[in-house]
């Protein structure tokens, strides 16, 4: 294998992990924005107000979008690891 072909495989493996990673980074970015907005606007400034709600936001994403970020690794691997080990 050269170069290319390695750092091609590599940028396809960081562009699946950016995919898979943004619908929870999303809920927890809607989530802390609506908390900080609650938060401001009731002038509550506890730790663990913030702390839950994205915990939780981000768990209901993550089982939601399960079988999508199985399906799109599985895609991955199929497209672009097992050719390599079975080309070895």
């Amino acid at each position: 294998m050269n170069e290319v072909a390695f750092f091609d495989i590599l940028r396809q493996g960081l562009w699946v992990s950016v995919v898979m990673a943004a619908p929870m980074l999303g809920a927890a970015l809607i989530a802390g924005l609506g908390v900080g907005l609650v938060q401001a606007l009731t002038s509550v400034q506890e730790m663990t107000l913030t702390f839950v709600p994205k915990i939780i936001a981000m768990l209901a994403v993550f089982w939601v979008s399960m079988s999508f970020m199985s399906g799109m690794l599985v895609k991955y691997f199929h497209a672009e690891i097992l050719p390599l080990v079975v080309g070895s």
